[in-house]
């Protein structure tokens, strides 16, 4: 059997040890978002620097290729979905891009992360882009080098967005993403004229935090999230960390007068949460216990948040729920507070935005981070092309900054190339959530009563036990037998919202 192949356990005892590297790696990120004094950002970006050369040393090592090259003359087909072909075919992948990247720019990346994470949450608190503008400078740089390093077909955002959905094309993603926008446009120019409109200072009540944080850790638990396996916690741009097979950890922020802030974040990290802590966990360390790509693991958590978590059929359990906790809503009715946590209408921030204008947020994300990689765009005019944008796809202005160009934490990151797999995300969930009412009818039922977890279950089976068995177009095909369509969205979102505002 090829399991007890020399090679290949070689290669798993290997790619463990490197997964063993990469989860302290994120456990000193997670720390760095989270608790670290920031004091001590500088010194943590020498500690992350160095744990990242050291897991690249191993990814790099000839011995790897060696052994590769040994797997490759038993005539394993990398087409084929086996848990052993998966492996290799990965393998090869992850090898043939780490040996094009020198250690040093691997390095910088890493330290200049960390270190611009801490710059940008205090620009972003002062509104000062003059603050923030060398270090995305210079993640700009970085994200161009690496690019070159790895190559590309057509120009450098293809290196970028591989890094996130591996396969994609920029020139695909943004047909895709274009005739999304144009689809929604009309919508949401309808929905802004319609007579009928939602109360949404309902929203913006005194909702006392500590009340928040136990309303929203039931809902995550209820929905299957694991804190056996899992924490929530606070931090400036919400996220969640898979550090090891059964420590998947979430975060949120909360605001004491905007309930949909930390509700909808937790739901949507939750999403992300359930992903990490259902996956292989025989198969942790190979690809075969590994996400798929980033657009999958968001079409779970948009899933949760947006077609689950802003339905009336999950309200109809949960808001007699959240009137104990906040007594100030017994004089809302169900259908208003539905309305209202449905509400369509431009806002400035990206992560509270509602489910029809948030992938015009993407749209813009994208377009400028497509531009600044041609060189179209230099960083010192990203404000002002920010701005502009944003007055052209949701016709408002914005008031600062804050608001704008410094509200993400992605480019701080390094992370240019990530922000289209949430729109991505979006469309596989809607038409993943199509098959799965195909498959277990009428769902609505079953959140009346609360019950989420045959939901949760047929995730598991349809993606997460998965790992990378599928790259994300094959996934979405198996699942439901065709290619990803923007039209299951479309037709979701149409008819959700036309019933809302009477359209």
């Amino acid at each position: 059997m090829l399991e007890e192949n020399r090679a290949y356990k070689e290669l798993l005892d290997v790619y463990k040890e490197i997964k063993i590297i990469s989860s302290v790696e994120s456990v000193m990120y997670w720390d760095n978002r989270t608790y670290m004094p920031k004091a001590a950002s500088a010194y943590r970006g020498e500690q992350i620097s160095y744990l990242a050369g050291v897991a690249h040393q191993k990814r790099t090592d000839s011995r790897i290729g060696s052994l590769l090259q040994d797997l490759d003359a038993k005539n394993i087909d990398r087409n084929d979905t086996t848990v052993v072909a998966v492996n290799l075919r990965e393998w090869w992948r992850e090898y043939n891009k780490s040996v094009k990247l020198p250690q040093e720019l691997v390095e910088e990346r890493s330290r200049t992360a960390v270190e611009a994470q801490a710059v940008w949450i205090e620009a972003r608190s002062k509104n000062d882009f003059a603050m923030f503008k060398p270090w995305l400078q210079k993640t700009v740089d970085l994200c161009l080098r690496t690019a070159e390093y790895l190559g590309y077909e057509n120009e450098p955002y293809d290196a970028m967005l591989d890094d996130y959905e591996p396969g994609a094309s920029t020139e695909n993603t943004a047909e895709t993403l274009t005739k999304l926008c144009a689809e929604l446009v009309p919508l949401i120019k309808a929905i802004g004229e319609a007579p009928r409109q939602p109360d949404t200072s309902i929203l913006k009540r005194n909702y006392p935090i500590e009340a928040q944080r136990s309303l929203v850790s039931e809902i995550a638990r209820s929905i299957g999230y694991s804190f056996d396996s899992g924490r929530l916690d606070e931090t400036t741009h919400p996220f969640c960390s898979g550090l090891g097979p059964s420590d998947a950890r979430i975060t949120t922020r909360y605001d004491e007068n905007f309930i949909n802030s930390a509700l909808f974040g937790v739901i949507h990290e939750a999403g992300h949460g359930i992903y990490e802590q259902n996956q292989p966990k025989e198969h942790y360390g190979s690809p075969m216990g590994d996400f798929v790509s980033l657009g999958i693991h968001e079409s779970q958590s948009r899933m949760w948040e947006n077609v689950v978590g802003r339905s009336n059929a999950f309200w109809e359990y949960w808001y007699p729920k959240a009137q104990e906790y906040f007594p100030h809503l017994q004089d809302v009715s169900l259908d208003d507070f539905h309305f209202a946590i449905n509400a369509v209408s431009p806002s400035y921030i990206r992560v509270e935005a509602d489910e029809i204008t948030y992938n015009l947020h993407i749209m813009l994300r994208f377009e400028l981070e497509r531009a600044m990689s041609r060189g179209e765009l230099k960083v010192d005019d990203v404000p002002a092309a920010w701005n502009e944008k944003f007055k052209e796809y949701l016709g408002i202005d914005l008031p600062d900054d804050t608001n704008g160009c410094l509200q993400d934490i992605h480019w701080s990151g390094g992370d240019m190339g990530y922000f289209p797999t949430y729109s991505l995300g979006n469309l596989y969930a809607a038409q993943m959530y199509e098959k799965a009412l195909d498959d277990l009818g009428d769902l609505d039922a079953d959140f009346r009563v609360g019950n989420f977890l045959r939901l949760k279950d047929w995730l598991t089976e349809n993606v997460h036990k998965h790992g990378k068995r599928y790259n994300s177009s094959d996934l979405i095909r198996t699942i439901t037998g065709k290619s990803l369509s923007a039209e299951p969205l479309v037709k979701y979102l149409k008819s959700k919202f036309e019933q809302l505002y009477n359209l």
